[in-house]
C-alpha cells in the first residue's frame, strides 16, 4: 500500500490516536497537515519525526469547532501542498457525565468538538474535493459509543452517534463524486484519555476482562485501519463504520 503524493488532513492530530494516525499515514508515503490547539512542541516533535522519515508535514493551530478555523486548516493544506485527499475528523472529547448532570456548557463543548467539526470538516472537505475533480477519503474517527451505549458519558455517545450518521448519508451523498466516507470505531485505547484506568490495576483488570482479546488497543492499531481505509485496498468501502475493539461490542458473559 502506498499514499504516495496524497495530502493528507488530521484534526487532533499531536496526540494519542491522532499521533498514531499522523506517523502510519506519513510511512506510507502522504503528506500531512497537522491540526492542533494546545503543545506546539509536541507537534514541532511530531514534524521533525515526519521529515526524518522522508515526508513532509505542517502543523496548523486550528480550533475545528469553529467553521473558519476549519476553513483556514484546508486552504493551508491546498497552500503548502496543492490539493486535498485525505480528510482524517479525528479531534474529540469528553466529559463523562450522565444525563442527569450534564450542563450546557459541557453539552456545547463535547457536540461542537466531537460531532459539530466533523460535519463541517467533511462539508468543506468535499467541496475542496471536488473542485479537483478526482474524488477522495473522509475518514471519521468515531467510537463503539456511536453504537453501544456508556451510561455516565452520555454527551459522548450522543456525538459519535451522530457521527455514525454523518458518515453513512454523507457518504451516500458523496458517492457519486468518488468520495468515500467511512468511520472507524475505537473500543478501549492506551492513551491519555483513559490514564485514570490504565494506572488504577483493578480497573484495569475489570476493562481487560470484558475484552475477548483481553486487552485494550494501542494506538498503531487503530492507526493502520485509518491508513488502510485512505489507501487504494479500500476502493469499495463507504457509507459504513469499521469496528476495532477487540470484540468488546460482542462480548458475552454467557447464559
Amino acid at each position: 500500500m502506498s499514499l504516495q503524493g496524497k495530502v493528507a488532513i488530521v484534526t487532533g492530530g499531536n496526540s494519542g490516536i491522532g499521533m498514531s494516525i499522523v506517523l502510519e499515514l506519513a510511512k506510507q508515503g502522504a503528506n500531512v497537515v497537522i491540526d492542533f490547539v494546545s503543545h506546539p512542541e509536541a507537534t514541532d516533535s511530531l514534524v521533525k519525526q515526519i521529515a526524518a522519515l522522508g515526508e513532509q508535514a505542517v502543523g496548523v493551530d486550528a480550533n475545528v469547532s469553529k467553521v473558519d478555523d476549519l476553513r483556514m486548516l484546508i486552504a493551508k493544506a491546498v497552500e503548502k501542498f496543492g490539493r486535498l485527499d485525505i480528510m482524517v475528523n479525528n479531534a474529540g472529547v469528553e466529559t463523562r457525565t450522565s444525563i442527569l448532570d450534564t450542563t450546557e456548557a459541557q453539552y456545547d463543548k463535547v457536540l461542537e468538538i466531537n460531532l459539530k467539526s466533523a460535519f463541517f470538516g467533511t462539508q468543506l472537505a468535499a467541496q475542496q474535493m471536488i473542485k479537483q475533480g478526482d474524488g477522495g477519503r473522509i475518514i471519521n474517527v468515531t467510537s463503539v459509543h456511536e453504537d453501544w451505549p456508556m451510561p455516565g458519558n452520555t454527551p459522548y455517545c450522543l456525538s459519535k452517534g451522530g457521527m455514525r450518521m454523518l458518515t453513512r448519508t454523507a457518504g451516500v451523498e458523496l458517492a457519486p463524486h468518488n468520495i468515500l466516507v467511512v468511520g472507524v470505531g475505537p473500543g478501549a485505547v492506551a492513551t491519555p484519555i483513559n490514564l485514570t484506568t490504565m494506572n488504577d490495576p483493578a480497573l484495569l483488570k475489570k476493562l481487560d476482562s470484558a475484552i475477548p482479546l483481553g486487552r485494550m488497543a494501542q494506538p498503531t492499531e487503530i492507526a493502520s485501519v485509518v491508513t488502510f481505509l485512505a489507501g487504494p485496498g479500500a476502493s469499495y468501502v463507504t457509507a459504513t463504520t469499521i469496528f476495532a475493539d477487540g470484540g468488546i461490542m460482542q462480548g458475552s458473559p454467557g447464559l
